[in-house]
């Protein structure tokens, strides 16, 4: 069945080619645009907020635009992980951290702007006119009431929203100062132009309806559809796993206080403080984020982390599968998410996990992560030396739990978002 026409919001999607690889939000954003952007279809578009309001593009303009960001992401590139691989390996290196780097973006930005010039003419009542869906799955830039007031129910267009969590409401401790008051304001908009709310899981579904319910907006429709991952964390025939001398584990996400690097890397000070160059190997993929001050002294100040710490960024996709196929394990100590994409990547990849005991993981790992409680530092180290021996029981036991693991599918995925457009009206 043919779906209805959509607006797809690629207003922050544009801008990430100038970063070298996607975080989570960027490749949720991705897969969604990716989809939406059909160029089989004439009543599907791409659509930016500018300075004088929404503007729409020429289907091929959005479709190319996307395309070129994936490309500069390398998403599509070989793996290319020889640094990190020779650092697992115990190669000297005068430097903990690793960094993938790309050139052309600024380039190729200026020349899709030649080619297809500044959207400032075509509104979404044109493209749209017998009305049809706006849908914005980046959170970009929801903050700002007025740059939505056009959906105001008289046009016939209906705002479909992605809300990835609540945390910064929630936990707000784990955020910038200012990040409390934007995210509230998302919520505001969302509340008072969506026609309905898209989120990854039923923990975020339920604080969504409670937080509606108190700003006044108790019965919007909200879709649960748990996210795929990229379908080659699940393939076992494209990528051969590294192969290196020792043990080593992955932890994947923006370092920032959320995701608990300080307790990995006291846990490795003190491994190779007992166990020495025999320590396994800690590889941290994922850029530099906000309020890290005391894991940056750490990787730069202690001696014993040089040659078992490997910070790397910039990696696309196929190499973080690379890496992640040969550890012996995923490490994913937060003390708060909304989701957990690197979770479900190692699990479709048939990696074991080690994760925070929260609920959202619960809920997502299905009884196959060993949960531990991200404050019990000594459970974790007792877990990791555990994992750390190939054949160990705890090792088999995990591996085991992970045969008939089946991630949820893009074709899936996608079949609800068309079903709840078409039908929450």
């Amino acid at each position: 069945m043919r779906g209805r026409p959509v607006v797809y919001d690629i207003t922050r999607l544009i801008t990430r080619i100038f970063n070298r690889t996607p975080n989570g939000i960027d490749r949720v954003d991705f897969a969604m645009a990716n989809y939406f952007l059909d160029p089989e279809r004439d009543d599907r578009t791409g659509l930016v907020i500018t300075g004088l309001g929404p503007r729409v593009l020429a289907p091929r303009a959005a479709r190319e635009a996307i395309d070129n960001i994936r490309e500069h992401w390398g998403e599509d590139d070989e793996p290319d992980t020889g640094e990190v691989i020779a650092a697992l390996g115990g190669a000297p290196t005068t430097a903990a951290r690793i960094s993938k780097r790309r050139r052309g973006q600024y380039r190729d930005a200026l020349a899709w702007i030649g080619r297809h010039g500044i959207p400032l003419r075509r509104s979404p009542r044109d493209f749209l006119a017998h009305g049809g869906v706006y849908l914005n799955v980046s959170q970009f830039p929801l903050w700002i009431e007025g740059c939505f007031r056009w959906l105001d129910g008289r046009t016939g267009i209906d705002g479909y929203f992605f809300v990835h969590d609540l945390l910064p409401l929630e936990t707000p401790e784990y955020f910038r100062p200012e990040e409390c008051l934007r995210h509230a304001r998302r919520l505001a908009t969302v509340a008072r132009f969506g026609q309905g709310a898209i989120v990854s899981t039923s923990l975020v579904r339920d604080s969504l309806q409670r937080h509606l319910e108190a700003i006044g907006r108790p019965s919007m429709p909200i879709l649960v559809a748990p996210l795929p991952v990229e379908p080659i964390f699940a393939r076992r025939e494209s990528i051969a796993a590294p192969i290196v001398s020792g043990p080593y584990f992955v932890m994947c996400g923006t370092i920032e206080p959320r995701k608990n690097h300080l307790l990995v890397l006291h846990i490795w000070r003190d491994l190779v403080a007992e166990f020495g160059e025999a320590a396994p190997k800690l590889v941290l993929i994922g850029a530099p984020g906000w309020e890290n001050e005391h894991v940056i002294d750490l990787l730069d100040r202690c001696p014993g982390l040089q040659r078992h710490v490997i910070e790397v960024s910039g990696l696309p996709t196929p190499s973080v599968k690379r890496l992640l196929a040969g550890a012996r394990a995923l490490l994913a100590p937060s003390f708060a998410e909304g989701y957990g994409l690197p979770i479900v990547e190692a699990l479709s990849a048939r990696v074991p996990v080690i994760a925070s005991d929260i609920p959202v993981f619960h809920e997502i790992g299905a009884g196959r992560i060993m949960a531990i409680d991200p404050t019990d530092g000594p459970r974790w180290r007792a877990a990791i030396c555990a994992f750390a021996c190939e054949g160990s029981a705890a090792r088999r036991a995990a591996l085991a739990a992970l045969a008939d693991y089946a991630a949820p599918d893009w074709p899936s995925y996608f079949g609800k978002i068309e079903d709840f457009i078409r039908e929450a009206r």
